[in-house]
């Protein structure tokens, strides 16, 4: 279970910020100004990462902890696929391991028939070189991680405007308590299945009310231990994969607890400890500098 005073704290934050998914992106982006100091030891390591533009020429690795540790040798993702588009292609984080892009390989076309789909949006996976990112996650930084959108590709190229512009479907009820009738489908459930039975996956964040929904169909059902409820996550669902073989360097997440999920820690979620949290003072962190990832992560920034 859960701390209640850490998860009040986290909720009420994450309660105050945008949902990545619904940021807009720019048709323009514009390169960020060069640092002062870069070697400034309390330059936060977002700057840095947020600033490499292409991947280290390294062999492919991640390094570290989802959370905490970078990605040598990232690989670029292509725009379009045979059932996937990028979203948000400004941001520049449509990186991640070799793994990582093998899986959205095979993963989008076995959604893509489980549910009838056209297709599926891609939203944020790693940068270049992967470490913390100047917004929007705190993962995501070791080329492992992906978020995919709840809203089905269509069945033609988006636009780059679109791509930078619309809007991923909301699935939850604005109670928080379930899922909007008729907005989360079948279609959606066999996109999430698709992706918890394939064996690479260690992890899918959802939204609480998410799992709900797919407890009352899916209970008892062996993927669905991976399928674990988590703060917002109501637009898209966030897929994190085990660490590869012979990744030395690389730190899995604890496994998953026993069980569907689908007991008295899924009703936590929705008791009013958690729903309506009462104000307090949040404490903040000053930003991740270079000394709190692995030591290899210089070298990762240092590549050519």
């Amino acid at each position: 279970m859960f701390d209640l005073k850490r998860a009040q704290i986290i909720l009420a934050i994450i309660m105050t910020l945008p949902a990545a998914a619904q940021e807009r992106g720019t048709l323009n982006p514009k390169p960020l100004p060069p640092l002062a100091n870069p070697s400034d030891p309390r330059t936060p390591a977002k700057e840095l990462f947020g600033r490499a533009q292409e991947p280290a020429a390294l062999e492919a690795e991640p390094i570290g902890f989802y959370s905490k540790g970078c990605l040598a040798g990232g690989v670029e993702l292509p725009v379009n696929g045979p059932n996937w588009q990028v979203m948000r292609l400004s941001r520049n984080r449509n990186w991640g391991h070799p793994a990582l892009i093998a899986f959205i390989e095979r993963f989008a076309p076995a959604a893509s028939r489980a549910s009838g789909w056209p297709g599926l949006l891609i939203g944020d996976m790693s940068q270049p070189r992967g470490g913390p990112m100047l917004t929007g996650h705190a993962s995501h930084q070791i080329g492992l991680d992906a978020d995919i959108w709840l809203t089905p590709m269509p069945a033609r190229e988006l636009t780059r405007e679109e791509r930078e512009e619309m809007s991923a479907a909301d699935m939850v009820r604005e109670d928080r308590l379930d899922v909007i009738p008729n907005v989360w489908t079948q279609s959606h459930l066999a996109v999430v299945r698709a992706a918890a039975e394939d064996p690479a996956v260690q992890r899918i964040f959802v939204n609480a009310a998410i799992k709900r929904a797919m407890c009352r169909v899916a209970a008892g059902e062996p993927w669905m231990r991976k399928v674990r409820p988590y703060y917002a996550h109501n637009y898209h669902f966030h897929v994190r994969l085990f660490c590869p073989r012979g990744a030395e360097n690389c730190k899995d997440q604890d496994p998953t607890p026993a069980g569907d999920g689908c007991d008295s820690s899924l009703a936590w979620w929705f008791s009013d400890e958690v729903l309506h949290p009462k104000k307090t003072t949040t404490k903040t962190w000053p930003p991740m500098t270079m000394d709190k990832l692995p030591a290899e992560c210089r070298s990762v920034l240092k590549a050519e």
